[in-house]
């Protein structure tokens, strides 16, 4: 295994596995499957503020794992602070593929200056809860019944890691 920059060629890949976390989780609250066309905007959203697509994949280049992070808040007051995610392809989930993503996606947030990463977790959802744990990230609270998924309200737990603070902040 090795991670990657995930370029366009894992559009996908990628697809695959959000449409399947959609399909069969609520590891996220969407409900429509994404399309070709949406992971191109996607693609061009990332690339246009730099936000990274972290992958982990394998000798054959099938991509086990990815992370990415965007705007927490669109205020420029939240310039500094980034909302990560991390999915992972449903039959490598449990071998520890989230930490390895996770542990890029702080190292790469400290590079780009950030300074706050957001991690919204569904309550149930606790073996990413740990793992956040795991990487010093805190919990903040609990949006009580945030999204609608499956036919049921879905809570939204909240944590924080705080990162180095960066050399020269400014306001936007």
């Amino acid at each position: 295994m090795r991670l990657i920059d995930c370029s366009r060629s894992y559009a996908d890949q990628i697809l695959a596995i959000y449409n399947d976390v959609i399909k069969t989780t609520t590891a996220m609250y969407e409900t429509h499957e994404r399309t070709r066309p949406y992971m191109s905007a996607w693609f061009d959203g990332k690339e246009q503020n730099r936000y990274p697509i972290i992958g982990l994949v394998d000798d054959q280049a099938l991509l086990l794992a990815f992370g990415t992070y965007g705007s927490f808040r669109s205020s420029s007051g939240y310039l500094y602070t980034i909302e990560h995610s991390i999915h992972v392809r449903k039959e490598h989930r449990g071998k520890g593929l989230g930490q390895i993503i996770l542990s890029a996606l702080i190292e790469k947030a400290i590079e780009q200056q950030y300074h706050c990463m957001v991690a919204a977790i569904d309550t149930e959802n606790t073996a990413s809860i740990h793992l956040h744990e795991k990487a010093g990230f805190e919990p903040i609270g609990v949006v009580k019944e945030a999204g609608y998924k499956f036919g049921t309200y879905r809570s939204l737990a909240l944590m924080q890691l705080l990162l180095p603070t960066p050399e020269k902040p400014k306001e936007n």
